[in-house]
């Protein structure tokens, strides 16, 4: 069973949308919440996480395990989602093989071109039919 990283920060609620999605759908995998802080963490456990750490750390490990990482564009980017993402952990999910999902969310000073501003809800969707195409690989 593939282990999925879903890393988010701030409040959590992306995150956790998109651990409610990929339980919705019924996927087999195991997803660890990996938050930027604990209230993101606390967030994807409730929404159905099957394990959750909090900080730089856990990211850096996941960043090393995981066979599929998702999250906003903003973990590659040191300083970003209001300072949470350290120098080290946008290093870590630059780095990393596994697979990264990134959902364009347009904050951050990030702005992906050619991506039009869409919903959380949206973006959960793709996110999650793209984790359907990863797993089966």
């Amino acid at each position: 069973m593939k282990t999925v990283a879903v890393i988010d920060g701030q409040g959590g609620k992306l995150g956790s949308m998109v651990v409610e999605a990929i339980r919705e759908e019924g996927l087999d995998c195991r997803i660890h919440a990996i938050g930027t802080n604990s209230i993101a963490t606390a967030a994807m456990l409730r929404a159905g996480a099957d394990a959750g750490a909090t900080g730089e750390n856990p990211v850096l490990v996941a960043c090393r395990t995981a066979d599929v990482l998702i999250g906003p564009v903003g973990i590659l980017a040191a300083d970003a989602l209001m300072g949470e993402i350290t120098p080290a952990m946008a290093e870590a999910v630059g780095k990393s093989e596994a697979v990264k999902l990134l959902l364009p969310v347009n904050l951050c000073s990030i702005r992906v071109v050619g991506m039009p501003a869409l919903p959380f809800s949206r973006l959960t969707a793709e996110a999650v039919q793209a984790l359907r195409t990863a797993l089966a690989e």
